[in-house]
């Protein structure tokens, strides 16, 4: 099994490795493209081809629930505990 990280280095810079670092990556990039689509009563789209149907679709990978899509808030709040639980689980450290 491979450790995961997150890593800060002098300038600011964050990389996350490992497969976990980067499942918390992915969760919070769909967590902000969902609260964008929200805010915006879905005028923006994070992407061409990501709507409202794949975000959920990759929210649901991660948090393990099928959304529908009316359930973009849902998908929010259990996106926010996973990446809560995960980033307490996960070391970070820093070049400083």
């Amino acid at each position: 099994m491979q450790d995961s990280s997150i890593h800060i280095g002098k300038s600011g810079a964050v990389s996350y490795s490992g497969p976990d670092a980067v499942a918390y990556f992915r969760a919070r990039s769909i967590r902000s493209a969902l609260q964008l689509y929200i805010k915006t009563d879905g005028k923006v789209i994070p992407t061409r081809g990501m709507g409202i149907t794949n975000m959920l679709r990759v929210a649901g990978e991660i948090t393990n629930t099928k959304y529908k899509r009316t359930q973009a808030a849902m998908a929010i709040d259990d996106l926010t505990i996973w990446i809560a639980t995960m980033q307490s689980a996960l070391p970070i450290t820093s070049d400083e």
